[in-house]
This record gives structure tokens, sequence and C-alpha cells, in this order.
């Protein structure tokens, strides 16, 4: 079986709870259950799985961009409770858009060495696109599953969908295909 990791980039209540400080809408909450899927069976097969989570201080530049969200030890930065990481999952703060910046990613990974990348989460068009992004920039193929991905704008989603498809070479699946 081939290697493979998970990536679950923002699955935070600020983003995914409606009380969260930058909701996604009522949409997002449909990849909760595509990306339950994932995570058992990822957990299942013994591949490794990484959330990426947003964990900002409190004055952090990127709220110059968006409203304050995902403060470090906040509510709002923790996981939300129906996506809970399996056991042996690790969890990774970030400061930025892709999950590579000031954290131990691009280590966590070459370590594993997995032949392909998954990605699910939100932001699609922020993100989500810029960490696959730099997985192909360090040569990892992506796959990400549709329907285990939102964005707050459906343009913006659908667009980043085909920039990853055609810029990066992301394979687009859905959670039911491996």
């Amino acid at each position: 079986m081939a290697r493979k990791a998970l990536l679950v980039i923002d699955v935070l209540n600020d983003f995914l709870d409606p009380k969260g400080a930058l909701y996604c809408g009522d949409d997002s909450r449909k990849i909760i259950p595509p990306i339950r899927v994932l995570l058992d069976r990822f957990a299942r097969d013994k591949h490794l799985i990484v959330f990426l989570r947003d964990a900002h201080s409190v004055d952090d530049k990127e709220f110059e961009l968006f409203s304050p969200h995902a403060v470090k030890g906040s509510w709002g930065s923790q996981v939300i409770p129906e996506l809970a990481p399996p056991e042996g999952s690790l969890v990774v703060d970030k400061t930025r858009f892709s999950g590579f910046f000031g954290n131990d990613l691009d280590k966590i990974l070459s370590s594993a060495g997995p032949e392909e990348v998954w990605v699910a989460g939100v932001v699609t068009s922020i993100c989500v696109m810029d960490t696959a992004g730099d997985l192909r920039n360090r040569n990892y193929s992506v796959v990400v599953p549709m329907d285990a991905v939102a964005d707050f704008d459906p343009k913006f989603h659908e667009f980043a969908l085909t920039r990853m498809q055609r810029v990066y070479g992301a394979r687009l699946v859905k959670t039911t295909e491996d």
C-alpha cells in the first residue's frame, strides 16, 4: 500500500462553528462528514495525519487583512469536536496561509516520505491552496477531495480547485475514491 499523508487544515471553531469569528457559512459544515471518513480511513490504514491549526498572537499582522481569529490557546483556535484528531495524529500550529510557514511540517513530511499528500479543510482559496502550492514546490503529489474543502466564497472555491488542478497538478477526487 502506498504511503499517504492527510493534512487537515483549520477545521477550527472560528471557521466551522456558527459562533466563530470567521465562520465560513452553513455550507462549509457539509465538509465535516467527508473529513471524518478520511480521518477514519487514514487512521485505520496507519497513514500520517497532520492537523494544521491557525494559532495567531493577539497582535498578528494577518489581522490587518482579516478580523481577529484563531488566537493561540483560544476557543476559536481549537479543532471542532466532530473532527477530534484520532490517536497518533499530529497537531501543528501555523501563523500564515501556508501550512509550512514557521513550523516543522516540512521535516514531518520529509521524515514520513508519503507518496501522495491529501489536503482537506478550510479555506479552499487561501490556506488549502497555499499549502497545496507549497507541497508541489516540494515535489509531493497532491490530492484534494473536493467534498472535504470549503470556502467563504463559492466562486473563489471553484477557482481554487481549478487552479490547484491545472497549476499544481492536484488530483481532484471525492472522499469515496482512493
